[in-house]
């Protein structure tokens, strides 16, 4: 039985382990994409931009409002920084660039060519 050279194994496992880092999850952020977040703010000093206020209760809470207001403000400081203070904001927040269905059928077929260009169609010749 044919086995594969310790290029081949080594080609597998890492192709087998960039499929796994960057896999998504149907509801979640991939492996890959966490760990992203994580590096550019590891100790989650960063403010993140909040979104609009919610009609109703917090719009009529001054607490609510000036908390909103501060951490815009402190966003909007760093962002006009540009550079790489810009880029770890946005890179703080960012998800997977493509639809998780599409994704995991582009990771499965990288796999599928994979096994079959590293995989010999025949075994060594006797």
């Amino acid at each position: 039985m044919w086995q594969p050279n310790r290029f081949q194994w080594w080609f597998l496992f890492i192709v087998a382990l960039l499929i796994v880092f960057v896999w998504p999850p149907s509801d979640n952020k991939s492996l890959g994409v966490k760990v992203v977040n994580w590096a550019v703010d590891p100790w989650d000093e960063f403010p993140i931009l909040p979104g609009p206020l919610s009609l109703g209760r917090e719009e009529h809470d001054p607490d609510a409002v000036s908390q909103h207001d501060l951490q815009t403000q402190q966003y909007d400081a760093l962002y006009a920084r540009g550079g790489w203070t810009r880029r770890r904001l946005e890179l703080k927040v960012a998800r997977d660039p493509i639809n998780p269905v599409t994704e995991q059928q582009i990771l499965t077929a990288i796999g599928v060519l994979t096994v079959f260009l590293v995989w010999p169609l025949r075994g060594p010749k006797t």
